[in-house]
């Protein structure tokens, strides 16, 4: 493969150049500054090489920094509803915590979680916390490094990434999660992964001391002592580098030879993987971004579109939403009527897609385009409020009438998913009273139209017809109690059903079991 330094070239795009935007979701997802896991990247890179460790292992190391969070959206919904709805603010009070420290959770995490909550708030939030601790101990690790690793598995890095992404939540003291490795048991890349990233957080927080600090209190317990006392010695320069430097473009300048490029037959494939990552935020979400994507692409061959033909129009359909990570799982799974605060930060999730697309060379031609999914022809929608006309391109307004249609036809929190033809009248009605277009309210009914649906016999992994009806109803959420009496059946069968299913597919966690019927086009 070529060393070739620039964002693409002809037979391809640079992984890295897609990774260096889109890891922005995850800086969203664990509310954490912009450009965080680059800088942790960059250093954990550095920190690789200073040990003069080989060009693969120190890809591996790279790789498993620049991803580590990209599993942030696995147990969200989880997260969400055992501690309040704000899964941003539990990752971002995780990530501040020692808890190899049982100290440090009523020294840090509580008083992050609560912080500027009143009393009351607070007080169930401590109480959630103590009660539902256990579960979040065991679900969140496994949720969160199965999905990273499937991701890795989709973007083509091979097992040694996966492998140290699948490791994450392990400790140097053997008391972290699932498999309670230990030692030189946990994966080198994941060990300096640990310590580049918390170096790079408690750096920006305090500065080179507070990381050295933070550090020293974790070797030992997380972090390999080895690695700790390296740190210290060439720590400080790299991390006075990473906060100079244009973060991007000096991670596209470290990338270890040979570097990876993305096909771009296969540039869809990646961009439908992150978007199905987002949409595990809530399982009413699941399968959204891909029915977007081909929907709106259906569409716009329809009508011609340039950018059904060179592709864009069905990115930008599998990225529109990325923007979701950056908001509280709490509103998107909100039954009923959201506040007018709940409202305001729902609509910011347009404007975070177009930012985290704009940060990519490669995929900041459709940046516009994806933030422009809610926008309307009467200038009633946003992030812009942007009114029909040049400003409005046909492409939009095919997004923004697939995007309507798709959302209609699934379940939401707050209502049912309504029938085709039910969905079909309000596009119409919306069409009549100048909110979307007419024109692309037609293409999008008639490509929504020819798209009958499919007699399935042979289901992948060797999956049965019962087995995809479980599977449908364990990611959309529901427990085993819940599979059991919807399916009419006892609560051991659905349990024998779901232990099936896991090892069917390879999992061993909602999440990553929602990936898999997404990539399979399995929900609905």
């Amino acid at each position: 493969m070529a060393d070739d330094r620039s964002a693409g070239s002809a037979d391809g795009v640079r992984l890295v150049d897609l990774l260096a935007g889109l890891s922005l979701v995850s800086d969203l997802g664990m509310s954490q500054p912009p450009e965080e896991s680059l800088r942790s990247a960059l250093v954990a890179t550095g920190l690789a090489r200073g040990l003069d460790l080989g060009e693969d292992e120190v890809a591996d190391v790279f790789y498993t920094a620049l991803l580590q969070h990209v599993g942030c959206t696995a147990f969200a919904h989880e997260t969400a509803a055992l501690l309040g709805g704000d899964d941003r603010a539990v990752n971002a009070a995780g990530a501040k915590t020692n808890f190899a420290d049982p100290t440090d959770v009523l020294r840090t995490f509580l008083p992050e979680l609560t912080g500027g909550a009143d009393v009351f708030r607070r007080l169930r939030l401590v109480t959630a916390a103590m009660v539902r601790g256990a579960k979040m101990d065991q679900g969140l690790p496994r949720a969160n490094c199965e999905v990273a690793a499937t991701m890795a598995e989709r973007l083509g890095l091979g097992a040694g990434v996966q492998s140290s992404l699948l490791q994450l939540f392990e400790w140097w003291n053997a008391k972290g999660a699932p498999r309670g490795l230990g030692g030189d048991a946990v994966a080198l890349p994941t060990r300096i992964t640990h310590v580049a990233s918390v170096a790079v957080l408690f750096c920006g927080l305090g500065g080179v001391e507070a990381a050295l600090e933070a550090l020293r209190r974790r070797s030992g317990g997380c972090l390999d002592p080895g690695l700790v006392d390296a740190f210290a010695r060439a720590g400080p320069d790299l991390l006075a580098e990473a906060a100079e430097a244009d973060a991007a473009a000096a991670v596209l300048a470290a990338e270890p030879v040979p570097v990876r490029v993305v096909p771009h037959r296969r540039l869809a494939e990646v961009a439908r993987a992150f978007g199905e990552m987002v949409d595990l935020k809530c399982p009413h979400l699941h399968g959204h971004s891909t029915a977007v994507a081909e929907l709106g692409h259906a569409a716009g061959e329809r009508l011609r579109l340039a950018e059904a033909a060179n592709g864009s129009l069905r990115l930008a359909g599998f990225l529109h939403d990325v923007g979701r990570a950056g908001v509280a799982t709490g509103v998107w799974g909100r039954p009923g009527t959201l506040s007018a605060g709940e409202r305001g930060q729902g609509h910011l999730h347009a404007y975070h897609s177009e930012r985290i697309l704009g940060r990519s060379k490669t995929l900041a031609p459709v940046a516009a385009l994806a933030g422009m999914h809610h926008e309307r022809c009467d200038g009633s929608g946003y992030h812009r409020g942007t009114r029909a006309g040049a400003a409005l391109p046909m492409a939009a307004r095919v997004l923004a009438a697939a995007d309507v249609y798709a959302a209609l036809t699934h379940e939401r929190p707050h209502r049912a998913a309504l029938p085709a033809h039910a969905a079909a009248e309000q596009l119409a009605d919306q069409a009549r009273d100048g909110r979307l277009d007419p024109e692309a309210v037609g293409a999008v009914l008639a490509a929504a139209g020819q798209r009958p649906g499919r007699m399935r016999r042979d289901w992948p992994a060797g999956l049965t017809d019962r087995q995809v009806q479980v599977l449908r109803l364990l990611a959309s959420g529901c427990s085993n109690r819940e599979i059991a009496r919807r399916l009419v059946t006892s609560p051991r069968t659905a349990e024998h059903h779901v232990a099936d299913i896991y090892t069917k597919i390879g999992v061993s966690s909602r999440a990553a079991a929602a990936m898999f019927a997404m990539r399979h086009d399995l929900v609905g």
